[in-house]
């Protein structure tokens, strides 16, 4: 065997070697966005719950309050809104700017039942409550499943050399699903007591 032979076997070795190398970090960046996409999946099971349960809500308000139609048409149009953001977790951060409008918008709605004690005490109504607590609750724990999931992509995206095959192959950054303003970060008040 020449040196010549021997030099072209270990070319090829490590041409080997960085092909195999090129196919494990693309497999474990696809398998780290389909996780990304599974989690905000998630969310989007949960918001559709929350958007399904907010025009019984505010019928059940209208009921004993029809004069605050302010509030109802400010909560039926943030849900609209955050319903017609596309939901995928590419649009994690629009997504998550129009769920906390509508968080506010459902903060009045709630405020209004302090002034409505047979509102308070309606067994529907406390029905509803209790359903969207659930129901937000799961939010936020999917929420924080879907940004844990992110912050691995992101860090196996930039983090060099995956950086230079993320680059090459298109692998987009992704946003984490946040509410920014710092008083809609808490859910709703729905318990009355």
């Amino acid at each position: 065997m020449g040196a010549g032979m021997i030099v072209a076997l270990v070319v090829l070795g490590l041409i080997v070697i960085v092909v195999m190398w090129v196919i494990a970090t693309y497999n474990g960046l696809v398998r780290k966005r389909i996780e990304c996409d599974n989690g905000f999946s998630q969310i989007d099971v949960q918001l559709r719950r929350r958007h399904d349960l907010i025009p019984n809500v505010v019928e059940t308000v209208k009921g004993y309050a029809s004069h605050e139609r302010e509030t109802f048409e400010a909560v039926v149009s943030a849900r609209n809104k955050a319903v017609s953001v596309t939901g995928d977790a590419a649009h994690a951060a629009e997504k998550g700017r129009a769920e906390g409008e509508l968080t506010q918008a459902l903060g009045r709605l709630f405020a209004l039942s302090e002034a409505y004690p047979d509102l308070k005490a309606n067994q529907n109504f406390m029905q509803l409550q209790e359903e969207l607590a659930s129901t937000e609750n799961k939010i936020g724990f999917a929420r924080q499943h879907f940004n844990d999931t992110v912050a691995r992509y992101e860090g196996a995206r930039q983090t060099f050399p995956n950086s230079v095959i993320a680059g090459m192959f298109n692998f987009e950054k992704r946003e984490y699903f946040e509410i920014e303003d710092a008083a809609v970060r808490e859910a709703p008040k729905v318990s009355f007591g």
